[in-house]
């Protein structure tokens, strides 16, 4: 299982601080290299890439790329080639757990996997429910500035809302997991305050990224 963070058209320093402001990292993440230089949005390119960083494997030995689940965080641009990519994976016979998707406002995500909405305020979380993402989501109140929400995950505060009743949520969870207690954790979760970096923990511990 492999978590996989598509940035934004901003500098990286921004995603270095997204990442330091997690509470624990996934087991294996990838981020692409810095020193890439491809459109932010482009699913194809971030695709090749992930491609080619799953077929080297650790310490070089080749492995079979859609042999790996993916959990894709995107954000704002990064949000289209996540999606993207994810639609792909699983088009191809690859598992995606999930994506969740950080202010990709007026981006559809539509997908037969769960997605999850992270916005900077309650109008752009609201604006957003008719194009898709109607997994547990969560937006910030009060409301940041959009770089805001990425850089400073530990110190955003937001409330968390249950999923849609018209999605089949839980369908790419580990079946390790019985789908009463999956059912719990997200009522538990729905409704409460709590940081954007304390969402997303829940959503990695949820499917299984990190323990």
């Amino acid at each position: 299982m492999v978590t996989v963070i598509a940035p934004g058209c901003h500098v990286s320093a921004l995603t270095d601080s997204f990442v330091l402001g997690l509470p624990q990292l996934p087991t294996e993440l990838w981020i692409p290299p810095k020193d890439s230089y491809w459109p932010a949005y482009s699913p194809q390119h971030l695709r090749l890439r992930l491609q080619q960083w799953l077929a080297a494997g650790p310490m070089g030995h080749v492995r079979a790329p859609l042999d790996h689940a993916l959990l894709f965080i995107g954000f704002s641009a990064g949000v289209v080639a996540s999606i993207g990519v994810a639609r792909w994976w699983q088009a191809q016979g690859g598992i995606v757990k999930a994506c969740i998707a950080v202010d990709g406002w007026g981006v559809p995500l539509y997908g037969q996997f769960p997605i999850h909405r992270i916005s900077h305020d309650r109008w752009t979380h609201a604006s957003s429910q008719l194009l898709g993402g109607t997994e547990v989501s969560f937006y910030a109140d009060p409301g940041v500035e959009h770089l805001e929400l990425w850089r400073s995950p530990h110190t955003t505060v937001g409330v968390s809302t249950a999923a849609r009743p018209q999605f089949q949520p839980f369908t790419s969870v580990p079946r390790s997991q019985p789908s009463d207690q999956r059912g719990d954790r997200a009522l538990q979760l729905a409704g409460t305050q709590i940081t954007t970096a304390q969402f997303i923990h829940h959503l990695l511990q949820w499917y299984g990224e990190i323990v």
